[in-house]
């Protein structure tokens, strides 16, 4: 017999703790969950990264409305709960909604600390603790408004870098001496405030707020010492406190968190707690690795009333998520007299390292500027392992160790299979390298997938890198961090990061910015920077046809003789005889030497002087052509058999769908080349199995497939599952290739890209996901505004006249690829 779990709150830990449950007990338990928040679980600890701009909230999402259908979950949205009844084991929420149980999880998180100052409730003071709060910072930065942020610890800093990143003025203020005076010793916090200033956020530390100024609104913040800082918005980000009003007013056990045992339980058996409203151990904690151990140890028991898991103190790591800056600390780095201290500065290049020891054990460690040894010293600290060996080289890390330096390679190979890989989810490196062997992971999504590692704060990911390397061997491609060209030494992936954080919008920008060694670029860098501007700031960025490959910059295919072809756009392979006269006209009015039916179901002229290219796209724009793009990395064709129409098999109206497809959809620009296909039954006459993306029409409605390959690689498309109706499919679909869009790199097909990115994932976000897809469908319907223009009418009225200059006026030659 199922019993009724009932949890109060949806954030990390209790998605986490829902994890376990579900994979070692299923069915164990019928769930409810009440969320404050009006929203699915997303990752708390990215919110920097969203206020930045270099993660939008659907990337953050850990689990999608269609994870709950799946699971049986009930989710109530935007439902506070305001009262439990022990008694009566019951909950009872804000909108009325009454509850039973027979266990009950509270995860009601922590509550932002406000200073208790005259003007703290006055519009424009925002906390920063959740999606709304980042919602909100985001629309005020829209007005490049002066912000001061109160609290130089974690969260004050990502929330002032990822204000400056909106183009706001800000200014920091600190009341202790140094910034992150917990986790940093005072010369590293020195350190900190520089790279902080550097990036022109004001730092102001001993800093007392008396009151934040303002009538009807916030205008600004007086000091005790009587200075006043001008403001439009003040962010509050002073600390937490444990969120226990309700835990208490229920009468539970409570002190600075609600009291639990190692097993998670509260003073009521049948109630646990997990996550930043507990105390256990005497701690309470604010870092996610804790708050997932909390999570394992609450499933344990929830699934065996026997368990002996217990919840056991460990120091954590912390790392700023802040883009550029490395720091890492972990554990005691005050003075003392039993203490000693090993300590490494390299000024010109800004790092820091200190190791605190006693009895020749590690206890702390601070590193600045240079981190990658952080896991291993975490892992002697745990182990509590005797240095005095390697007391003369300890400060210069693993790769130092036996007097000489070893490959990094070597380092990584020599951490022991419990060394701690990644912090937030406590995943280790035995764990990597047994899941990379087990289940045959070749890429780093892949890993994140199955293990978790890297999956959070990101930071450990040059490890798991590493480990991939070094498990994989000359199989790990590691294209996801190999430079994009000899220009830069970042990669595709850094760069469509950055050109969001940094709000980026012309390529000469881009290379400012990301310190580009050359003056304008190559020929491998320029169309991809132009691609990635043109897919993030549609209505914003002008495309730059000088940075196209001649193909695309003439509108036409190159020949290998210097003339062109061209290909007029037929919606879903139909054409009419008024159609076909136009063409033959032009065909025998320029001299077209060859016409030729394409794969595609188009018709194609080959053989066409450069000259003349102009006046054959007037003379087929009279007759209603328009480009069919058979030069883009964009769609090229949507193929399609006569379905219902005419076919005795058809299923669908596959003719009809496809033209659909092709009208809603032609002109967007995309990584690579599209093509697609829609066949009226499972017969498959359009040949729908070998596109980047294919529907199958079947009786109980549409079978869609993606990720398939017919030129230089062959490959059978997958199915990403079977929707009912024509509009989801068409929803489906153009939600899909806009995932494609965005996350894609420069010329990556989309059977490479969801190898990359897992076909499991593609479909997680596209089609269980229904708030994911509906974002990416709007995204793409948005872009489309600006898309879709014919760029043969456009020539022949002259608004592109430069497009038929050389490349060399800017220095680079891009050939046709």
């Amino acid at each position: 017999m199922t019993e009724k779990l009932v949890i109060i709150g949806n954030g990390m830990a209790p998605g986490r703790m829902l994890e376990h449950l579900l994979e070692s007990s299923p069915g164990r338990y019928t769930v409810t969950i009440f969320n404050a928040e009006p929203r699915v679980n997303y990752d708390r600890i990215m919110l920097s990264p969203v206020l930045s701009g270099e993660k939008s909230y659907e990337q953050i999402i850990i689990h999608g409305d269609g994870w709950y259908i799946k699971n049986g979950i009930t989710l109530y949205k935007g439902h506070k709960i305001v009262a439990i009844d022990r008694t009566a084991k019951t909950v009872t929420s804000d909108h009325g909604v009454v509850e039973h149980y027979d266990k009950l999880v509270i995860a009601t998180g922590s509550v932002p600390f406000i200073l208790p100052v005259p003007g703290n409730n006055l519009p424009g003071v925002l906390s920063y603790r959740d999606l709304d709060d980042v919602n909100a910072m985001l629309l005020a930065a829209q007005s490049r408004s002066k912000a001061v942020v109160i609290g130089g610890g974690l969260l004050g800093l990502e929330a002032a870098a990822g204000l400056e990143a909106q183009g706001t003025d800000v200014t920091v203020l600190h009341l202790m001496p140094t910034l992150m005076e917990r986790q940093l010793d005072p010369a590293a916090g020195y350190l900190l405030q520089q790279a902080i200033e550097d990036r022109g956020i004001k730092v102001i530390c001993k800093a007392n707020t008396k009151a934040i100024l303002g009538d009807k609104k916030v205008e600004g913040v007086e000091l005790a010492d009587g200075r006043v800082i001008p403001a439009t918005l003040v962010v509050m980000a002073a600390g937490i406190k444990p969120n226990i009003a309700l835990a208490r007013d229920a009468g539970l056990s409570t002190n600075r968190g609600i009291v639990v045992d190692a097993g998670m339980h509260t003073s009521d058996p049948d109630i646990l707690a997990v996550g930043e409203c507990v105390e256990v151990g005497g701690h309470v904690y604010g870092l996610v690795a804790p708050l997932y151990e909390m999570a394992r140890i609450a499933a344990a028991h929830l699934a065996d009333k026997t368990s002996t898991a217990a919840f056991v103190h460990n120091d954590t790591p912390t790392k700023l998520k802040v883009t550029g800056i490395e720091l890492f600390s972990l554990g005691d780095f005050a003075d003392g007299e039993d203490r000693h201290e090993i300590v490494l500065r390299d000024a010109s290049a800004g790092v820091y390292k200190r190791l605190v020891l006693k009895d020749n054990r590690i206890i702390g460690t601070v590193l600045y500027g240079e981190t990658a040894d952080g896991a291993w010293f975490n892992d002697l600290k745990k182990k509590q392992v005797d240095i005095t060996d390697m007391r003369d080289t300890l400060i210069f890390g693993q790769a130092y160790q036996g007097g000489s330096p070893l490959d990094p390679m070597a380092a990584v190979a020599a951490l022991p299979d419990d060394a701690e890989i990644c912090g937030c989810n406590g995943v280790c490196k035995g764990k990597i390298v047994g899941a990379i062997q087990e289940k045959g992971l070749t890429s780093l999504d892949g890993v994140r997938a199955h293990t978790k590692a890297s999956a959070s704060c990101g930071s450990c990911t040059g490890l798991v890198e590493q480990l991939m390397s070094l498990t994989l061997g000359d199989s790990y491609n590691p294209a996801a961090v190999q430079p994009m060209c000899g220009c830069t030494a970042f990669g595709h992936d850094d760069v469509r990061r950055l050109i969001k954080a940094k709000n980026l919008k012309n390529i000469y920008a881009v290379m400012q910015e990301l310190e580009w060694a050359t003056s304008c670029g190559c020929a491998k860098c320029r169309p991809a920077l132009n691609y990635y501007l043109v897919c993030d700031w549609p209505g914003e960025y002008a495309d730059d046809y000088q940075s196209r490959f001649i193909n695309e910059r003439v509108h036409a295919n190159i020949q290998k003789d210097g003339t062109y072809s061209v290909v007029p756009r037929m919606w879903g392979g139909v054409t009419s005889s008024k159609e076909l006269r136009a063409i033959a006209d032009v065909v025998d009015k320029f001299d077209i030497p060859t016409v030729k039916v394409t794969g595609g179901q188009r018709i194609d002229m080959l053989g066409i002087k450069k000259e003349d290219l102009p006046a054959v796209w007037a003379d087929l724009g009279k007759a209603g052509f328009v480009s069919g793009h058979a030069y883009a990395k964009g769609l090229r064709t949507v193929k399609t058999c006569v379905g219902t129409d005419w076919c005795r098999f058809g299923t669908q109206d596959s003719t009809g769908f496809g033209i659909r497809i092709e009208k809603f959809m032609w002109g967007s620009w995309t990584p690579a080349k599209v093509k697609m296909a829609v066949s009226g039954c499972p017969r498959n006459c359009a040949e729908a199995t070998c596109k980047d993306v294919g529907v199958i029409c079947v009786d109980s409605g549409y079978e869609i497939h993606f990720a398939g390959a017919a030129g230089l690689d062959i490959k059978g498309t997958e199915v990403l599952g079977v929707v009912k109706t024509e509009d989801e499919a068409l929803e489906v679909i153009v939600a899909l290739v806009q995932m494609y869009r965005e996350q894609a790199r420069y010329l990556e097909r989309i059977y490479k890209w969801a190898k990359r990115v897992t076909i499991a994932e593609v479909r997680r976000q596209v089609l269980d996901d229904v708030e994911k897809r509906k974002s990416y469908f709007n995204h793409f319907v948005y872009s489309q505004q600006f898309a879709q223009v014919d760029p043969w009418s456009e020539r022949v009225s002259g608004l592109h006249k430069h497009e038929f200059k050389p490349m060399a006026t800017i220095g680079i030659a891009l050939a046709a690829e």
